[in-house]
C-alpha cells in the first residue's frame, strides 16, 4: 500500500498503481528488440481505471508487439510494466490473467469442436462456485446475446458471433482490465455497432478497463475515451479522439493525408 510518510520506503511498482493511484497498467522504457529491431522504443504508457483506451497507428507501428508484452507472450528487453501495485514483466501470462488482465487476440481463441455453452464453462469452472454454475452460464449467455446458439458447435458460428463468444469467456474471469487485438477486423457494419454497444455496456457496468487495438477510425471514435498513437515503435501521439483524428502530423503517418 501506498503511504505518504516519508520514511517508509515504497516499490515503484505500488508508486505507479497502487491503491493510492487511478492508474492500474503502467509502463515504464518498455523496449522490445529483434536483433538489430527496435519494435517497442521506450514506451511509458498508463491507463486508469475504468478508462477505455484505443491503441492505433500504421502497420508495422508496433502495436501487437506491445500487447504481447503486456500479455506476456514476449518478454521484454528493457523496462517495467506495473499493474495494480506490482511488477508484472516477468510473470507468464497465466499468472497475469488470475491477477485480473484477460486477453482476446485478433482471431478468435475458442473451442471450435464444442458448443458455446461448453466454451462457457471453460473458464467460468475456475472461478464459479459448483451450486451457481449453471445460473452464471445462462447469465453470460443472455448477456452477450448467446442464448440462442448455446448448443451449436462454436465452428459453425459467424465470425461476429464468435468474436462475442470470445469476449463472453474473457469476462467470466471478472477481469479489471482487458486487451483486446482488433476486436472488429473482418466484420459487418452492424456486428461492428453490436461490439462497440458492448465494450461500452462492459466498461460502464463491470468497470473493467480495456486496451484496445483498433485499425477502424471510425469505430475508435464511438468507443474511446483517450486514443494513444505508436509509430515505429514509439507513442506518437497520445489525447481525445478529436485531437488526434485533426492532429495533421497523425493524418500523415497513419491516414496517409497530407499535412
Amino acid at each position: 500500500m501506498a503511504t505518504s510518510d516519508p520514511t517508509v520506503k515504497t516499490t515503484a511498482a505500488v508508486d505507479e498503481t497502487g491503491v493510492e493511484t487511478d492508474t492500474i497498467l503502467q509502463t515504464r522504457g518498455l523496449r522490445k528488440q529483434f536483433g538489430g529491431l527496435t519494435a517497442t522504443d521506450d514506451v511509458d504508457f498508463g491507463i486508469d481505471e475504468g478508462e477505455l483506451r484505443c491503441l492505433i497507428g500504421p502497420n508495422g507501428a508496433g502495436k501487437s508487439t506491445f500487447l504481447k508484452l503486456l500479455t506476456g507472450r514476449l518478454e521484454p528487453t528493457a523496462g517495467s510494466i506495473y499493474y495494480d501495485g506490482d511488477e508484472i514483466g516477468h510473470l507468464p501470462s497465466h499468472e497475469r490473467v488470475s491477477r485480473g488482465i484477460s486477453m482476446k487476440f485478433q482471431v478468435p481463441s475458442i473451442y471450435p469442436d464444442l458448443s458455446v455453452r461448453e466454451n462457457l464453462r471453460i473458464p467460468l469452472q475456475r472461478i464459479a462456485d459448483p451450486d451457481t454454475f449453471e445460473q452464471r452460464t445462462r447469465e453470460t449467455l443472455e448477456r452477450f446475446h448467446l442464448e440462442g446458439t448455446a448448443d451449436e458447435t462454436a465452428a459453425n458460428l459467424s465470425h461476429g458471433q464468435q468474436q462475442r463468444l470470445e469476449i463472453a469467456m474473457a469476462m467470466t474471469l471478472e477481469p479489471t482490465l482487458m486487451l483486446l487485438d482488433e476486436p472488429v477486423a473482418g466484420l459487418s457494419v452492424e456486428e461492428t455497432a453490436e461490439v462497440a454497444d458492448l465494450l461500452r455496456t462492459i466498461n460502464a457496468e463491470d468497470d473493467v478497463a480495456f486496451v484496445v487495438i483498433e485499425h477502424d477510425i471510425d469505430f475508435v471514435e464511438t468507443i474511446a475515451d483517450q486514443v494513444t498513437v505508436l509509430h515505429d515503435g514509439a507513442i506518437f501521439r497520445e489525447g481525445s479522439i478529436e485531437d488526434v483524428r485533426n492532429d495533421p502530423a497523425v493524418k500523415r503517418i497513419y491516414l496517409g493525408e497530407e499535412e
